[in-house]
């Protein structure tokens, strides 16, 4: 299991122990959210961009803010307010665009350019003290939207991973 490093994580709120803003784009794709983590000029919004047009919708850009539902047991994303249904597209600008105020988290992807052939279909991450299933795939590949789509497919078992 891997962990969100402290610089991409700081607790929301000062000691609030169940948020944390992290620095990261937030879509909602087949009524899940997948949060995207990467520095800077990873590629977060324009991939986020690639998903929305087949479908995603917008939830953050650049940061989201993580709350643990205890009852649920689950990882909650919003958008801070100041950012709420802004999009930034470089070479365009910053955009408003139709948002969703929340998702409930299923994937974390982690924008690399090192990716594995065949990753451990457990690997995840801790946020929170929540385990959120883990990809690791590069921002700028074709396929990567696809990607995202097919793993969250996975996870609602409408196909299945070979052993």
């Amino acid at each position: 299991m891997s962990s969100v490093t402290i610089e991409n994580t700081r607790k929301a709120g000062g000691s609030n122990e169940s948020s944390a803003l992290i620095h990261a784009t937030t879509i909602f794709i087949k009524n899940h959210g997948v949060l995207l983590i990467g520095a800077s000029g990873s590629g977060k919004s324009d991939l986020a961009l690639r998903l929305i047009d087949r479908g995603a919708i917008l939830v953050s850009d650049d940061y989201s803010l993580i709350e643990d539902d205890p009852e649920k047991r689950l990882l909650v994303a919003s958008p801070p307010s100041h950012i709420a249904g802004l999009l930034e597209i470089r070479g365009v600008g910053i955009v408003k665009m139709p948002f969703s105020p929340k998702a409930n988290l299923a994937l974390a992807v982690i924008l690399d350019d090192s990716v594995e052939r065949m990753p451990d279909p457990a690997h995840s991450v801790e946020i929170l003290g929540r385990a959120l299933p883990l990809l690791t795939l590069k921002a700028f590949e074709a396929s990567t939207p696809i990607k995202i789509e097919m793993k969250i497919a996975c996870l609602q078992g409408d196909i299945l991973l070979k052993d």
